[in-house]
């Protein structure tokens, strides 16, 4: 039993030790048997006796007994281990080789050792011409410093990983955003750097959304700073509040001084708007109101009180209902407010006639009529009269109604003037989305303010009409609202407004029924017109397919551009089969364009993939990716054609492993 144990703790030691102990143990026994034969060859020449030649040939015969057991014991670990590393090897190989993103082994000199196929076909080439190269020679001259520094560091052993972004050269020339992560591989016992394992991810398409992104920012920034506004971001993942320059200005701060806390505008507000703003913000964040609203005063960094009207919206929660992300406008409406403030001053002082005409001299820079308790005429200012289109000497004494007359531009319900109820407090009324109607049924937006006039005794005396023409404000509201909800290339319907779209589409199908088709549209060699025309050879041609997607469909169908040359397409009515015939023609009309530039002629097409839209087809995501998964099925089979993403599986249609149904041309026209 004891001699058993020793065994097992010698084996496992051996195991514990590896391969190279397990050597030294045999060498070490062999050498140990051989001296003892030696030793029993000799001893007889020396004259030393019988028993101790007997001594070392059993001595020889143990240790060569040891030996041959020990090597046994070496040669299985030694097959052990060959096998494991041939298993680890395989593993390694296949995953290198099935990966989607691509994988390099690089020396330390910068040559591509072996790259999977992923990595070449990112970069145009095949994998021998890619494994002829160094990493030097595919990147782009620009960024030739990218990751030097970092390479010098895993040299030299500081660091074991890596991880940056630079661009690469495709091998026709054009540059691809790429982004790299990877590790060191170094000699077990020694830590010398051997070898780099890369990963390098295409990133391209999320670098061109980011510049785009970039560049809708700087526009709608100088929009806002042209109209005077500032704007507010709260992104609680990208650490709080940013707010533009336009704003922090205002407020007498510098670029970026504000950015970060999100609760920090609250400790600029002044006390006693305070509990106003909280309980605004309050009831927004519990989808009481459609939007936050609110009007209150923040400190300026000199010191002083800025009227601010911010108005903002959640736009984004987590599953728990929390806030993520919200987006805002901020005003400055000091002038405003101190104008409304000496309105108010100045009514409660009114007692008669000579207080009224006070009041107007104090609003002569804007349109007012004033009235008396009965609602009858009794001052207009020449700019009232200008956009009442009524003379003075014909208002004076009439009711209000008989001169001023205006409605609400939602609802187009008359706007009451009347005198407060009794028992209740007066307010200044304010309206800043009413039309003034004309006798001559002209109209014009304006924006008024309608203040009691009450007398030292709190008895009704009037009211204060100031009102101002508010119709070129109004026409730059729609203007900056129709820019929201459309591509600025094409006029068609931007992403976010279709999706909108598609999910009224999807709630109506689920409630009511019925059913539409989706259409995604994918050009097909487009981006040869890109490369050689350049992009004003790509817009034009954009906007040619949009047109000619227009005149195919009908008036009912709403089209929209997704971004760069992929569009979507809403069939609101007919039956499932006119799908097929719509992308037929659409695919007709696109490969018949007529398109030349620099009198050069283009010749492009559309591969299309369609999904329905009905009762149980899930979200809108669904669809447009169960479309797009079509379009792709579409491109692969030859693109000029047009596949279907079937709800249900129909035995006489061909379904793709990856749920595509394909429909060849005949059958699409």
């Amino acid at each position: 039993m004891q001699l058993r144990v020793g065994w097992d703790r010698i084996v496992a030691w051996l195991n514990w030790k590896g391969p190279r102990a397990g050597k030294r143990a045999v060498f070490a026994f062999m050498a140990g048997g051989l001296v003892a034969l030696a030793a029993s060859v000799l001893l007889p020449a020396l004259g030393l006796g019988e028993e101790a030649l007997k001594v070392c040939l059993q001595i020889s015969v143990a240790i060569t007994a040891v030996t041959l057991f020990f090597s046994g014991l070496f040669i299985r670990r030694i097959i052990d281990d060959g096998r494991q590393i041939a298993e680890s090897e395989q593993r390694f190989r296949r995953a290198m080789e099935d990966s989607a993103i691509g994988v390099a082994i690089v020396g330390l000199d910068g040559r591509i050792v072996q790259a999977n196929p992923a990595f070449a076909d990112m970069l145009g080439y095949t994998r021998p011409e890619i494994e002829a190269l160094t990493f030097l020679q595919i990147t782009h001259p620009d960024d030739l410093q990218v990751g030097r520094e970092t390479m010098m560091r895993l040299k030299e052993g500081k660091i074991h990983s890596f991880h940056f972004e630079k661009r690469y050269l495709r091998k026709d020339g054009t540059a691809v955003w790429a982004q790299l992560a990877g590790s060191v591989i170094r000699e077990e016992e020694t830590g010398r750097p051997l070898y780099l394992v890369s990963q390098i991810e295409d990133i391209d398409a999320r670098k061109q959304a980011e510049a785009r992104i970039a560049e809708a920012e700087t526009r709608w920034n100088f929009a806002l700073t042209s109209a005077g506004q500032g704007m507010w971001s709260l992104d609680m993942r990208k650490g709080g509040t940013t707010y533009s320059e336009t704003w922090v200005k205002m407020l007498g701060y510098a670029d970026g001084e504000l950015d970060g806390d999100p609760d920090r505008w609250l400790t600029m507000i002044h006390p006693d708007d305070r509990e106003i703003v909280a309980e605004a913000d309050r009831a927004h964040l519990d989808g009481e109101t459609p939007f936050f609203e609110a009007e209150f005063r923040m400190r300026h960094k000199d010191g002083h009180w800025v009227w601010i009207l911010d108005r903002g919206k959640a736009i984004e929660r987590d599953a728990e209902g929390r806030l993520v992300r919200a987006i805002g406008s901020l005003t400055d409406i000091t002038e405003r407010k101190q104008a409304e403030e000496r309105l108010k001053v100045s009514a409660a002082m009114l007692a008669d006639e000579k207080e009224r005409l006070r009041v107007t001299l104090q609003s002569i820079g804007d349109a007012v009529i004033c009235t008396d308790a009965a609602n009858r005429i009794t001052f207009m200012n020449p700019i009232a009269e200008k956009l009442t289109g009524v003379d003075v000497g014909e208002a004076m004494g009439k009711v209000l109604g008989h001169v001023y007359w205006a409605v609400d531009e939602e609802s187009g319900h008359r706007i009451g003037l009347s005198r407060p109820p009794a028992g209740e407090r007066p307010h200044c009324d304010q309206n800043t989305r009413a039309v003034l109607v004309r006798r001559d049924d002209t109209r014009c937006s304006i924006r008024q303010v309608v203040s009691p006039i009450m007398n030292d005794r709190e008895e009704f005396c009037g009211l204060v009409i100031v009102f101002q023409d508010f119709t070129d404000a109004r026409a730059l509201q729609r203007q900056l609202a129709y820019a929201a909800a459309h591509d600025a290339l094409t006029g068609l319907a931007n992403r976010s407004s279709f999706i909108r779209t598609m999910e009224e589409r999807v709630d109506q199908c689920r409630l009511n029924g019925g059913g539409h088709q989706f259409m995604f549209v994918d050009l097909d060699h487009f981006k040869a017109v890109n490369d050689t025309g350049g992009h004003a050879a790509g817009d034009a041609l954009l906007k040619r397919v949009a047109d000619t997607l227009l005149n195919v469909l009908g008036p009912e169908d709403i089209v929209a551009r997704l971004g760069g040359d992929e569009f979507a397409v809403l069939l609101k009515s007919g039956a499932g089969e006119r799908g097929p015939i719509a992308a037929r023609s659409i695919i007709d009309a696109i490969r018949n364009l007529n398109f030349s530039w620099d009198g050069r002629p283009y010749s492009i097409g559309a591969s299309i993939g369609l999904a329905p839209i009905r009762a149980g087809c899930g979200e809108v995501d669904e669809i447009i990716a169960r479309a797009d998964a079509a379009c792709y099925a579409a491109k692969a089979a030859g693109r000029g054609c047009v596949s279907a993403a079937p709800d249900e599986a129909s035995p006489d249609e061909d379904i793709s492993k990856d749920g595509v149904t394909s429909l060849p041309l005949a059958a699409a026209s």
